[in-house]
């Protein structure tokens, strides 16, 4: 089973997800989107194995979201999807995926049920 991470090592919630992979004896592909960000097209793809809208991913708390006119609400799918990839901070965090599905880590066990 291919297994990837999204993951911010600064994250506590990100290395919570981590370890509980590696704990399944799951050793995933580990992506840090800070440093190897998404583009637009892989963003999308994961917003629709999660079924979630752009806004529903975005870290709203970040001083980002407000900075750069994403708080906007009448801003269109591809335009909110644009602005998190401009800014990988907003997206939230960790995203696994595996087995054609993804889920967020938050809390990490809400990754079991794509395993």
């Amino acid at each position: 089973m291919q297994v990837k991470i999204y993951h911010n090592p600064r994250c506590s919630k990100s290395r919570q997800t981590l370890q509980l992979l590696r704990a399944q004896g799951i050793e995933p592909e580990v992506i840090e989107y800070l440093k190897t960000p998404l583009d637009a097209q892989e963003l999308d793809d994961i917003l629709q194995k999660l079924d979630m809208e752009p806004r529903d991913l975005i870290r709203k708390t970040e001083s980002a979201y407000k900075t750069s006119g994403l708080s906007d609400e009448n801003l269109d799918r591809q335009t909110l999807i644009k602005g998190m990839v401009k800014y990988p901070i907003l997206i939230e965090r960790p995203i696994v995926i595996a087995n054609g599905k993804a889920a967020i880590g938050r809390p990490p066990e809400n990754i079991l049920d794509i395993l």
